[in-house]
């Protein structure tokens, strides 16, 4: 078997176009963010998200401390906060943090939820945190995409809505 390059993964994985959102949880009063697209839906009933996040992030403890944590997915126009998030801070961003139950939600977000670290799994290098999705709200604006290492936005293709299969 031959061994894959990290920059050639990296760079295979990155053709995979996702959304964009900033993890946020707290301990013992202190709130830290993490900006992050290994980010999905795990179930619809109960509730689940799942989140991957890699080991020797700051992130990792924190998250892992405080045994609950907020999902803000962002909109088209946040490009600022996720390179916030993403450890190069923005000298006079305004972050507007507002607590929703025991959990601070980035109150700019399109859309958020927030959960219960229901289970963690070992993933390589990386932990996958399931969360037990206790309240969550969103608005109608476009996600902001991340594909091939940049920003991007979301043009839709067709106006036509598809039914949901009732499996889904």
């Amino acid at each position: 078997m031959n061994e894959i390059d990290p920059a050639h993964f990296r760079r295979v994985m990155g053709r995979f176009a996702t959304g964009v959102t900033v993890i946020t949880a707290t301990v013992a009063g202190e709130t830290r963010g993490m900006t992050a697209n290994a980010f999905m839906s795990g179930s619809l009933d109960p509730p689940l998200c799942v989140v991957s996040v890699t080991k020797r992030a700051h992130m990792h403890g924190h998250l892992t401390a405080a045994g609950r944590f907020a999902v803000n997915i962002l909109a088209t126009g946040q490009e600022d906060y996720a390179t916030h998030f993403s450890g190069r801070p923005i000298p006079g961003l305004m972050v507007d943090l507002h607590p929703v139950g025991n959990v601070m939600i980035l109150a700019e977000a399109s859309a958020w939820m927030t959960a219960e670290t229901a289970a963690t799994h070992d993933c390589g290098d990386h932990t996958i945190f399931v969360g037990h999705i206790r309240l969550m709200e969103a608005d109608e604006r476009p996600p902001l995409i991340y594909h091939a290492g940049r920003y991007a936005a979301l043009v839709p293709t067709r106006e036509v809505a598809l039914p949901v299969p009732e499996f889904w």
